[in-house]
């Protein structure tokens, strides 16, 4: 990163870990990837992050993850959504090749990098190298860098407010996901860190509006694939003041997330799509499979159902 350049966060809002289709081979099916995001943007979210966990970005080559970032990009541009930001998921198993992948998402067109931290070797993971790794990779960074805390893909490596906190400090570190859903650590970096130089966002629409009265920066969440108009219409009642309209919306997100998560997220969120969206697919790479809503039964996705009606109303 060079001296003369000042990182920002991303602003405040709704994002999306945006899951990417595949056809019938596996391969990137990109009229659905296409639409996907268009919709999503259409639906006011504030950024699309490509290749987060939803995004299989463990499942992609480099020249895959590149792809996708570029049309996700140029599909927002061709249709007038220049200032919807593009994330890009650049975690490697090493630093150089994390190095790589941020390099490779700044040529792409994204905007900024969300760094998960290695979780081969979890016992080898200590303080000082989970700080070194993270210094190092924001260090050559030409965009800004985010921290991923998410314990489940990470052997359960779980970074605490400190760690993160004192991560915060670095000039090219902008923000933090926390997928952990921990909403006490999330208070405690937002009462530590600068909300202009540092963006706090939850993981999980589970604990959205929680977050949000806890100084969060709003959402990078999986449901939003589903619903981003929903999420988008909460943050609007939680700005406006209406906590009360903004907590019955809530507890509407927050059972729908279980529903989703209990579907398999990805898989689910795949198959939720492609049945009431007109387009897409519920293919994912293995060793992943598919998710099929019948065989779940109706009771599996009766607030998913809700959630659905109440977003294609807005």
């Amino acid at each position: 990163m060079s001296s003369t350049i000042t990182s920002t966060p991303p602003p405040p809002g709704v994002y999306v870990p945006a899951v990417l289709f595949f056809d019938e081979n596996e391969d990137l099916d990109i009229p659905s990837i296409k639409a996907h995001v268009l919709r999503l943007a259409q639906g006011g979210v504030a950024g699309i992050l490509v290749q987060g966990s939803n995004g299989e970005a463990q499942h992609l080559s480099h020249d895959e993850r590149q792809t996708a970032i570029r049309i996700t990009r140029d599909t927002l541009n061709a249709n007038g959504f220049h200032d919807v930001l593009v994330i890009a998921g650049t975690g490697g198993q090493s630093t150089k090749e994390t190095k790589k992948l941020c390099a490779d998402a700044k040529e792409a067109g994204a905007s900024h990098a969300l760094v998960l931290t290695p979780g081969v070797w979890p016992p080898q993971m200590t303080k000082d190298r989970i700080l070194k790794f993270h210094r190092d990779v924001a260090d050559a960074s030409p965009i800004p860098t985010m921290i991923y805390n998410f314990p489940v893909v990470t052997a359960g490596l779980n970074l605490d407010s400190d760690i993160i906190a004192e991560l915060g400090k670095h000039p090219n570190i902008v923000g933090t996901k926390l997928s952990c859903a921990d909403v006490g650590k999330l208070h405690r970096l937002t009462s530590s860190l600068p909300a202009a130089e540092f963006a706090t966002f939850p993981g999980s629409s589970s604990v959205y509006l929680q977050g949000l009265i806890s100084g969060s920066a709003g959402i990078i969440g999986a449901l939003p694939n589903v619903a981003p108009k929903a999420h988008a219409e909460l943050y609007r009642l939680w700005k406006g003041g209406k906590l009360k309209e903004a907590e019955r919306l809530q507890a509407l997100l927050g059972h729908a997330d279980w529903e989703l998560q209990k579907l398999g997220s990805i898989a689910g969120i795949k198959a939720v799509v492609s049945k009431h969206f007109g387009y897409g697919n519920p293919n994912v790479r293995g060793p992943l499979t598919p998710r099929d809503l019948e065989a779940a039964g109706p009771a599996a996705t009766t607030k998913l159902e809700e959630l659905i009606a109440f977003e294609k109303s807005l």
